[in-house]
């Protein structure tokens, strides 16, 4: 095992401290849905601003195999309608799933490659999930992706590696758990609970509260 290689693996055993705090709140061997009204520390978010009339919040993992299909099948037509016309906040957490020191890896360069790509990073690894299926290690499609953010491979080595950074993951998977977040995805709305994620089941929701007053 070369250095590099090794200096990885420390950072996955210290991400693993993740993993092993949501296996003792939750079963998270797949992913099923678990809140969030109000704006939580680290909140990555598109569409209005902090005083829209509708936030929706999702928690999601980029090793989450279905938030990898919603975000294929639903995302577009979401953000089409609701977040680039600015009818609402669309707010992401970050909730690893296990692997979870892959999905923390993931989460830290989506936040090393700035907030402007930051969403952009993030898909990129969902969409990377066929490539791991497929036989390529997952470290091997995290470092292309950083670098095609503009991050070197010694910017990378850094970014998984940092301590505070990877604390900070842990901290708001806490907040998470603490608000009764046990899977992922989960979606809110104006904090209330949404069970039915589909385009349909959010507009449900997300039209009715646009309606009042």
């Amino acid at each position: 095992m070369t250095d590099r290689k090794f200096r990885f693996a420390a950072m996955s055993r210290r991400a693993a401290v993740t993993g092993a705090a949501l296996a003792a709140m939750a079963a998270l061997a797949s992913c099923s849905p678990g809140g969030g009204a109000g704006a939580a520390e680290g909140d990555m978010a598109l569409g209005a601003g902090p005083d829209a009339k509708v936030t929706v919040v999702e928690y999601a993992s980029v090793t989450c195999g279905v938030c990898a299909a919603w975000n294929t099948q639903v995302w577009p037509a979401f953000k089409e309608k609701y977040v680039d016309t600015n009818q609402v906040r669309y707010v992401f957490r970050e909730f690893p799933t296990p692997p979870a020191d892959v999905a923390t890896a993931g989460f830290l360069i989506a936040r090393c490659a700035g907030e402007d790509q930051y969403f952009n990073v993030i898909h990129a690894i969902m969409d990377s999930q066929r490539e791991w299926q497929a036989g390529t290690p997952p470290r091997q499609s995290l470092l292309r992706i950083a670098q095609e953010a503009g991050l070197s491979q010694d910017e990378f080595q850094q970014c998984v590696t940092d301590r505070e950074a990877i604390a900070a993951v842990e901290e708001r998977v806490q907040a998470a758990i603490a608000q009764g977040v046990n899977g992922t995805p989960t979606f809110f709305v104006n904090g209330e609970r949404v069970s039915d994620p589909s385009l349909e089941g959010l507009s449900t929701v997300i039209d009715a509260a646009l309606a009042e007053g």
